[in-house]
């Protein structure tokens, strides 16, 4: 009798299992399992329209799918690997025809039952993002990497293409300038 810590990856495992012969509840759960965490990360990295980006990972996500190996914490890396990549080719392609969009902070569908939380959220979200905007880009992309997609500093390693070290000091910059900032605020950690 398995023990009862397998029991969620063995769940994810049938999760996988469905995916891959296409059935819409696994796929589905799929996509409300990580897209709420891609789309923050693209909104943390203030990427231009970052529904439409969440959107065009899960169909990579979709196309790869048969031939993806591995558990569900592979899986997320696998996801925010792809996510990292998108978010990119966004980048450069914002740099070759320059678009000023508004930053819209606000959820487009706000749920009236809980206003309460939505204001926390967006207040959280907007800290974090006030924290993280004076980063260099690749200590933002390090830390977020780390702390919103929860990936371990040898994936972070694998997918923006830095060794294991690099990314450990840009991540230990980037939380010490975080720090510094939170310090000055008056604010006890």
């Amino acid at each position: 009798m398995p023990e009862r810590h397998d029991r969620p990856q063995q769940d994810f495992a049938a999760v996988m299992t469905a995916a891959r012969s296409a059935e819409g509840w696994a796929l589905e759960r799929l996509y409300t399992m990580f897209a709420p965490a891609v789309a923050g990360f693209f909104r943390l990295q203030r990427a231009p329209e970052p529904d439409d980006l969440t959107s065009e990972v899960f169909v990579g996500v979709l196309r790869s799918l048969p031939t993806f190996r591995g558990d569900e914490t592979h899986f997320r890396s696998w996801v925010f690997t792809i996510a990292f990549r998108r978010l990119a080719d966004a980048r450069r392609a914002a740099g070759r025809r320059p678009l000023v969009l508004p930053l819209d902070d606000a959820p487009e569908q706000a749920d009236a039952t809980d206003v309460e939380a939505d204001v926390d959220r967006l207040l959280a979200t907007r800290r974090v993002r006030d924290l993280c905007a004076d980063l260099p880009p690749a200590q933002r992309d390090v830390l977020l990497l780390r702390l919103v997609a929860r990936m371990t500093v040898d994936e972070i390693a694998s997918v923006i293409g830095r060794s294991r070290a690099a990314v450990k000091a840009l991540q230990r910059r980037g939380l010490a300038a975080v720090t510094s900032v939170v310090e000055r605020e008056g604010v006890p950690l």
